[in-house]
């Protein structure tokens, strides 16, 4: 059985949706981020990313880690692509091309979407708080406009990124999507983008790993 190294609340989450997607089994293995413990490395602290056992497969400490018949694979991209070209059926590559294609959204999400998306995730409820941050939130979203074009004439034309049917290139940008979404002023001029993550994430898929990562802790 694949064995998956990670809360839910990380990017674990991309690898539990793509299993509820091909209906593979897998046995979770709660490993929390260190930031969120006050003392990561107390004899009592929970299993996690500066954990011994966990660095032993992880030596950068990051989830998640897979183990999937002797694999151990790092990098939620990684492994979501690996179990696509394994078990996708229409979830993954039909032919070299599809795998290409599903490898350069994937990393144009990662690459060009991410690290902004995440500044606006993190600082955007702080803002009220924190009035300085409100800046940096501008500044992300102003950043984002550019690669959010991209995607928004893609699907003003595609209902989903590859081959016209639901793919793991999707389920992997819209994770990284979502980090931004709830913020107004940047997602409003994107309806195509809007409309796709909406069918994205009323997958029954998406929301069994919503509702499994809703239950854990914050």
């Amino acid at each position: 059985m694949l064995i998956l190294h990670g809360v839910t609340r990380s990017r674990a989450s991309r690898v539990i949706w793509l299993c509820h997607e091909l209906d593979l089994p897998f046995r979770q293995v709660p490993v929390i981020q260190a930031y969120r413990l006050a003392d990561a490395e107390a004899e009592d602290a929970p299993l996690n990313t500066r954990s011994p056992d966990f660095l032993a497969l992880s030596p950068a400490g990051a989830i998640p880690v897979i183990e999937d018949e002797g694999l151990v694979l790092t990098e939620s991209l990684a492994c979501t692509l690996h179990l696509a070209r394994k078990h996708g059926g229409p979830t993954g590559p039909q032919d070299y091309a599809e795998d290409a294609l599903m490898g350069q959204w994937s990393f144009y999400g990662a690459t060009a979407i991410e690290p902004d998306a995440l500044t606006v995730l993190y600082l955007h409820d702080r803002t009220l708080s924190e009035p300085e941050d409100a800046g940096l939130v501008a500044e992300a979203a102003e950043r984002l406009v550019r690669p959010l074009k991209v995607l928004e004439d893609h699907l003003a034309t595609h209902a989903y990124l590859i081959g016209g049917r639901f793919t793991v290139a999707d389920l992997n940008m819209a994770e990284i999507v979502r980090y931004a979404q709830n913020y107004g002023p940047l997602m409003e001029p994107f309806p195509a983008i809007r409309a796709w993550l909406s069918a994205c994430q009323d997958r029954p898929a998406f929301q069994a790993m919503w509702a499994a990562r809703l239950a854990e802790p914050e």
